[in-house]
């Protein structure tokens, strides 16, 4: 039900009241200040902490060449302080209160979100209005971030296992440069950052027009709209930015490639085929095919690859939900001595019998069940509800697919599985990379 109610004169476009039609549901307030910024609030008495989660509308798709890590080196000079607050001193007034904090980058957004005790709302939207209003930003604090990103590469990804195999596939699955390199980036282009790039990304990027906050937890509505005026209201708008061309030309042909991996002590196949952007009419399907594929240990890929014919010792299927195009990828870590095309070829087969033979009734009901059980796990937490308020009004302008989105699984059919199955998971779609364990200096290979 749509509630409609004035608000403040400092605060344009009504507040909304919604929830889903069956289940259970989240009851929130959407508003929008005079500059810009989107506010959801949804008041939970039951939970004593409550959670603010901000989402800026930027991810490393909006990066340009030659600044590749850019949004994520960014993510990190976002705790180096503000006007008001000192380096650091974020996270310890959070923790100091008993709270908790962090913040992620992803392809299509950055985000940040507090949870602490409820009498410190103030505390929250201050630390968070400061910092969107007057971040600190200095070459000290440029270099100290930056070396923090590079020993995160250096962790993550160089001297990891697959930590390259990760990188491959995204650049070999896709042409866009938009996703086609990593969030954490280069070396070469953390390095080439400067003072003047960390300022004209702050203006374009956090401002209060290209973002979404939302509180959920043991608060009230119009104190915290007032207190979201109070740090948030007076940051000026700044001209909307432009958005990338997110669109992926078709593949006509499969791609593929192999990685000697020195830190790896078994092999691994990865699979990626292209889909097409998360809320696409297709994306509920994928869902439930990929529970289908992985979804436990009665799934197909584990019952028949990792428990019957043992050919690896764990099988995975996932798809990503992007602002763009995203890939749907099955992934294996081969048994010690198994042969990589045997393990591939044993992927396909089960695939294609999905494609071939309507999936049975139970496997149905699995998904179906395992979609209702993961939204109520996400319900119970203040922090999964703000995050995900945040995003769909961010990626989808439609925060109440909170109460919607898992009746949208529970209506997928058989033949919807099937049909998704043979549109995108096929030979001409895919790009594939196999790891190879691979001697290096004080070790032999895999044995």
């Amino acid at each position: 039900m749509r509630r409609f109610s004035r608000l403040s004169g400092a605060l344009v476009a009504a507040a909304v009241c919604l929830g889903a039609a069956a289940g259970p549901s989240v009851q929130f307030t959407d508003t929008k200040l005079k500059n810009g910024l989107r506010v959801l609030i949804a008041e939970d008495p039951s939970a004593p902490p409550f959670s603010v989660a901000v989402t800026y509308k930027v991810g490393s798709a909006d990066e340009r060449a030659g600044r590749t890590g850019f949004a994520h080196l960014f993510e990190h000079m976002m705790f180096k302080g503000s006007e008001n607050v000192g380096p650091g001193e974020h996270p310890t007034l959070i923790f100091n209160y008993g709270g908790s904090m962090n913040g992620t980058t992803n392809q299509d957004r950055t985000l940040y979100y507090d949870t602490l005790p409820s009498n410190q709302l103030e505390l929250a939207l201050f630390l968070e209005g400061d910092r969107m209003r007057s971040l600190a930003i200095t070459k000290e604090n440029l270099d100290n971030q930056r070396n923090a990103v590079q020993e995160e590469r250096r962790l993550g990804v160089d001297n990891q296992a697959y930590g390259r195999t990760f990188e491959r596939i995204i650049d070999q699955a896709y042409d866009n440069p938009a996703y086609k390199h990593s969030t954490i980036g280069s070396m070469e282009d953390l390095n080439a950052a400067n003072v003047d790039d960390v300022a004209s990304f702050f203006r374009t990027y956090y401002a209060p027009n290209n973002a979404v906050v939302a509180i959920v937890g043991d608060v009230d509505t119009q104190r915290t709209l007032a207190l979201v005026e109070k740090y948030f209201g007076r940051i000026a708008s700044q001209p909307a930015p432009s958005r990338p061309d997110l669109r992926e030309p078709a593949h006509a042909a499969e791609r593929r490639s192999t990685i000697d991996d020195p830190l790896a002590r078994l092999a691994r196949i990865d699979i990626a085929w292209l889909i097409p952007p998360g809320g696409s009419p297709d994306s509920d399907a994928l869902d439930v095919l990929q529970d289908v594929l992985a979804g436990g240990r009665s799934s197909r890929l584990n019952e028949v690859i990792v428990r019957q014919k043992q050919l690896a010792s764990n099988a995975g299927a996932f798809g990503d939900e992007n602002r763009g195009p995203g890939l749907f990828r099955v992934t294996a870590t081969l048994q010690p001595g198994k042969d990589p095309a045997a393990v591939e070829a044993a992927v396909y087969e089960e695939i294609d019998k999905l494609k071939e033979t309507p999936i049975a009734e139970w496997e149905l009901d699995k998904a179906r069940n395992n979609a209702r059980r993961n939204a109520a796990s996400a319900l119970g937490s203040t922090l999964r509800r703000a995050i995900m308020l945040t995003e769909y009004a961010a990626f989808y302008d439609d925060p109440n697919l909170i109460n919607t989105r898992t009746d949208r699984v529970l209506k997928v059919t058989a033949a919807d599985v099937q049909r998704v199955a043979a549109k995108y998971l096929t030979k001409e779609n895919r790009s594939v990379v196999t790891t190879m364990p691979k001697a290096g200096p004080g070790r032999g290979g895999a044995q």
